[in-house]
């Protein structure tokens, strides 16, 4: 019996990647993956097997890489950012079930709130949320209610898939939430293309950002009531200065 190593890759470069999971990834049979999160690495991982599938088959892809471990295979399950953060750890268990076996082991990785955040200065040095904006597998009225409950305990927010092309409004929905709540001038930023060719930083308002060019390569922070630009960053001090 094999095993499956679900890998948080990052964002995606070489210098993002824990040594874990570049560990985990050169010691493995089997590479599975989304076929654009797959593409980031494959020149790294030569003479590798690889299986993709395209997106929405999250279910299929992981059938098959338990399959594979179930034939002998050690099997490393890639995921973008973190393997626990909306990534398909949760999905492995929940396909193997009660059942011990074959191993699962969980690699963490750098999800795209501590990488696009570290992009953009510091805007997450208190508490925050992330929610994702898809509407694919939780309704848009939970989202909106997460949204709503967030803004209302001044967390700073990432918000996660703001838009796609099948959604290009659900960022200007969220938006229009946050300003029942949040002054126009709340500061925010996107992060696109973190740790990618093309990568760079945009900063808003809460009221612009509505407004703003968004596709499925953004990260969108949202600060709190603390949070502000210091020297052309994002910034959004705990107080240890007050203490």
């Amino acid at each position: 019996m094999g095993k499956v190593i679900v890998v948080g890759i990052g964002p995606g470069d070489y210098e993002n990647m824990t040594i874990r999971a570049d560990r985990a990834l050169k010691s493995c049979d089997l590479i599975v993956g989304y076929h654009v999160y797959v593409e980031l690495i494959r020149e790294r991982y030569p003479g590798k097997e690889f299986l993709t599938t395209p997106m929405t088959r999250e279910t299929q892809r992981c059938q098959m890489a338990l399959d594979a471990a179930r034939e002998g295979k050690v099997v490393a399950m890639v995921c973008s950012g973190d393997s626990g953060i909306y990534g398909m750890a949760a999905l492995i268990y929940e396909l193997r079930g009660a059942d011990t076996e074959p191993e699962i082991d969980v690699v963490p990785g750098l999800t795209a709130a501590c990488s696009g955040a570290a992009l953009l200065g510091a805007p997450l040095t208190h508490d925050f949320a992330v929610i994702s904006l898809s509407d694919r597998l939780t309704p848009w009225e939970k989202i909106e209610k997460r949204l709503e409950s967030a803004a209302r305990a001044d967390l700073s927010m990432v918000l996660y898939n703001p838009a796609s092309r099948g959604r290009p409004e659900h960022l200007k929905r969220a938006c229009d939430i946050l300003l029942r709540i949040l002054p126009e001038e709340r500061p925010c930023a996107v992060a696109r293309n973190i740790g990618r060719h093309g990568q760079e930083r945009r900063f808003y308002t809460l009221k612009e950002l509505r407004d703003a060019e968004i596709d499925m390569f953004c990260t969108v922070f949202i600060g709190n009531a603390m949070t502000r630009m210091i020297g052309g960053s994002l910034v959004t001090p705990r107080g240890y200065r007050d203490v």
